[in-house]
């Protein structure tokens, strides 16, 4: 499945939920988010019919996001017939790994690959800080059994943020070392809510490789993916640079994203959307809106000229 700029799309993020057991202060407001009627976001059977048809057409990656996915119910079951569809090369998911503890063996064993673990800061009072509430240690246990049940290699991604996490890189650096671990610094986007924060807070991820300067790149085997990656010497995991703003990566972009109402968005940075969920509903030809859609796919993103979504990245799926 190819768009008009010739690119193959192969990859689809899914987001199951809106909600979120978080309140981060880039992405969710304080008081939380009003929540969606029941009817109008995709059951799970029908996030699975609508995923059996992208896969038919040649997607063959799938990357189940939030909101934070394991707070939907049945969510397991969903990853388990996702997993059985002929086609499907890898089944991801990101997540903030609070509940990770508890599922890591049953997604596993229902056919998950891998887990993106979101993670700001390795300090517990910053962290209670930036995501109003939320306990440290239950990430940092929900890694560990991730890391015992085989969701490997995991990807710790992490937003620097000016004044809040960058005398942290070295320490996240660090966690490649000795495991598995692959940790991805992300520039912060001006995305909804977090438009707010992007111009004082704004970093660039160039500081990483000024702190560190140990790192060496290595090959990029994946053109499509956003990140850059280096190692430390000796190490087993790998340190990825995203740079969506400073460094776009668009004219590789293989993804669309499926948002938990529904929607169809071709770019992450564009509010153009289109709607299979009351295509689907009324009978109407799924497969042929697709295709027709991914003709529609921009070129590029317009970051550079200011031009920033209304949406946050819990509406949109992380």
């Amino acid at each position: 499945m190819k768009d008009s700029f010739g690119r193959s799309i192969n990859y689809l993020r899914i987001s199951v939920t809106d909600l979120c057991n978080l309140r981060c202060k880039y992405c969710m407001p304080e008081k939380g988010i009003c929540k969606v009627e029941h009817k109008d976001i995709l059951s799970l059977e029908e996030i699975y019919e609508i995923a059996k048809v992208f896969v038919s057409l040649g997607i063959n990656k799938i990357r189940l996001t939030g909101g934070e996915p394991l707070t939907r119910k049945g969510f397991v079951n969903l990853v388990e017939k996702l997993g059985n569809l002929d086609g499907i090369k890898d089944l991801a998911m990101t997540t903030n790994g609070i509940l990770l503890k508890k599922y890591a063996r049953d997604l596993k064993s229902a056919g998950l690959n891998r887990v993106n673990i979101s993670l700001d800061t390795l300090d517990e009072e910053k962290y209670s800080q930036i995501t109003r509430g939320g306990r440290l240690k239950d990430v940092l246990d929900g890694i560990d059994v991730a890391k015992s049940v085989g969701l490997t290699p995991i990807k710790i991604n992490t937003v620097l943020i000016g004044g809040f996490n960058v005398n942290e890189i070295e320490d996240f650096v660090n966690l490649t070392r000795a495991d598995e671990i692959d940790v991805r610094f992300i520039e912060l986007m001006p995305v909804g809510e977090a438009s707010k924060w992007a111009e004082e807070n704004f970093v660039s991820n160039e500081v990483i490789l000024d702190k560190v300067n140990t790192l060496k790149s290595v090959e990029r085997l994946d053109p499509s993916s956003p990140a850059v990656y280096y190692k430390l010497p000796g190490a087993k995991g790998r340190v990825g640079i995203i740079n969506p703003i400073s460094c776009k990566f668009c004219d590789y972009c293989n993804r669309v994203r499926l948002t938990s109402q529904g929607k169809l968005k071709l770019c992450l940075h564009s509010n153009e959307e289109i709607d299979l969920k009351d295509k689907l509903r009324q009978g109407e030809d799924i497969e042929k809106i697709i295709l027709n859609a991914i003709k529609q796919k921009p070129e590029a993103h317009h970051l550079e000229d200011g031009q920033y979504i209304t949406d946050s990245m819990y509406q949109i799926g992380g």
